[in-house]
């Protein structure tokens, strides 16, 4: 029997499908389907448009209870909330996270963060954060005090 975390990947992949975001691929790992592949294009109008990312997706086994692992593969944007090693800092990622959050909606999110920059610059802690922290972001202990970006 198909977990419900599985029922709802499933039901997540068929509404992408559906109705694709503008600019963005969802693609499930064939090899491993606990994890997504999420290329994207810098929104238009933004200081990243014309630039391609990827997001990978891992989802544990008790999704959407818990929220996924996201982070940036490979060429990680310059932004302010965006570490060299590709994690993320958003809420909604981690202490924020709701089940009725879908893969989408956390793409929009990242995207509208993307889009609310207006310079290219990392964090401040960039350095020393990239060097020290673990391989996932979700054994940080974040702490979210900047929402102008």
């Amino acid at each position: 029997m198909a977990s419900p975390g599985s029922r709802r990947l499933r039901k997540e992949l068929q509404r992408c499908v559906e109705a694709p975001l503008e600019g963005v691929v969802i693609a499930p790992n064939e090899a491993d389907p606990s994890e997504w592949n999420v290329n994207m294009e810098g929104a238009p109008g933004s200081i990243y448009a014309g630039e391609a990312f990827r997001l990978r997706f891992r989802f544990p086994d008790d999704y959407p209870l818990s929220a996924p692992e996201v982070v940036f593969e490979g060429e990680s944007p310059v932004h302010p909330h965006v570490y060299s090693n590709g994690h993320i800092c958003l809420s909604i990622l981690y202490e924020e996270w709701s089940p009725a959050l879908t893969v989408q909606s956390v793409v929009l999110s990242i995207l509208s963060m993307l889009s609310s920059a207006t310079e290219k610059t990392r964090p401040p802690d960039d350095a020393i954060y990239s060097r020290t922290s673990g391989i996932s972001p979700k054994d940080t202990l974040w702490h979210f005090d900047d929402d102008t970006v």
